[in-house]
């Protein structure tokens, strides 16, 4: 892999046992944790759920399905200096609330080379804690992804060393359940060596809460389009340019209980319409980058977003035969900030 670095969004580069990564990913945004998150409504309202009997049942099954990434967050928590208990549930935020934060809108672009494109939409207050994080876990796959300060990687975009890319979208589900967190299911796509694997997983496992996973890999022309709920998983190959923008649209799944926020909607209407007027496809960043609807646009950086959020960064996969490039920007319209390469794996 090669790394090009101007600087401004922190490169953290981690290798070790999975519970050496936790502790290494809590000590990178420990500072951030103690002086904002920890402050928050957010994480006050997930703290009131750290018992319930749901948080209690995610804990066993990845404790006995993913041990890995177990260990992950026991050394996040180690990292962080506080409870384990409550790292964990902070990890299970999306699977009890439905105001979880995290916005988010991706850009799925098909053809002999596909393009899979992201912003990445979040609390502003956690942006000093956030890195692209190069992470090689003992016993799994080095990756390369968007970390945010206290949680697990696998739940915004990013690229393994299998030439699989994926970006990740919030959905606010109403309907949540007894299992696995989705944060949890995220990171252990970063463990798959093909789209195929990854689905496989996704559709069989026990699923507590609901996502937008989008997925390429270099050697293949397919983009695949998940959204999985506690109930259903639905995929998804576009024939065409399309956008998602964090709330279930599969026919599958679109009439689930969910909560659609003014952003949310104004953001997946404004890039369909960019699309559907024939404007730039094959530039991704004419969608991620739109103000146009000054009130609720595409490209969110307004100190009273509604939801509370701003683009903290954007990522354009460009897929090859042989090849995936990474471009990553921490703001609009200017040169980025990493570019990242993965070769296609062959087989042994």
């Amino acid at each position: 892999m090669s790394i090009e670095v101007p600087s401004s969004l922190s490169l953290v580069e981690i290798e070790g046992s999975p519970f050496q990564v936790g502790v290494a990913l809590g000590r990178h945004g420990g500072e951030c944790v103690h002086r904002h998150l920890v402050k928050t409504h957010a994480w006050a309202s997930v703290m009131a759920f750290a018992h319930h009997e749901r948080i209690t049942a995610a804990r066993a099954l990845v404790e006995s399905r993913f041990p890995r990434y177990f260990e992950e967050l026991e050394g996040l928590a180690s990292g962080l200096e506080l409870p384990f208990d409550e790292v964990f549930a902070w990890n299970c935020r999306g699977d009890i609330r439905a105001i979880a934060p995290d916005g988010c809108t991706t850009v799925l672009l098909p053809g002999e080379c596909p393009v899979l494109a992201h912003n990445e939409d979040g609390d502003p207050g956690l942006r000093p804690g956030c890195a692209v994080a190069r992470i090689a876990s003992a016993g799994g796959r080095a990756f390369s992804a968007f970390v945010y300060p206290g949680s697990l990687p696998g739940h915004t975009f990013a690229l393994n060393d299998a030439g699989l890319a994926m970006t990740v979208n919030n959905i606010r589900s109403r309907r949540t359940g007894t299992g696995l967190p989705r944060m949890v299911l995220g990171r252990a796509v970063l463990d798959c060596a093909t789209a195929g694997e990854a689905l496989e997983m996704l559709a069989s496992s026990p699923r507590a809460g609901a996502f937008h996973i989008s997925l390429a890999q270099c050697g293949a022309r397919d983009v695949h389009s998940v959204e999985f709920t506690h109930s259903a998983c639905s995929v998804r190959q576009f024939d065409r340019a399309a956008v998602h923008a964090n709330h279930l649209i599969h026919e599958g799944t679109r009439d689930e209980c969910q909560r659609i926020t003014a952003s949310s909607q104004s953001r997946q209407e404004r890039g369909e319409e960019i699309l559907a007027g024939g404007g730039p496809a094959s530039d991704p960043l004419t969608v991620l980058w739109d103000r146009q609807r000054t009130a609720l646009p595409i490209y969110r950086e307004q100190p009273d977003d509604p939801d509370g959020e701003n683009t903290l960064a954007t990522a354009v996969f460009r897929i090859d035969m042989d090849r995936i490039a990474c471009e990553i920007y921490d703001r609009a319209n200017a040169a980025p900030l990493f570019r990242f390469e993965e070769r296609r794996l062959l087989p042994d």
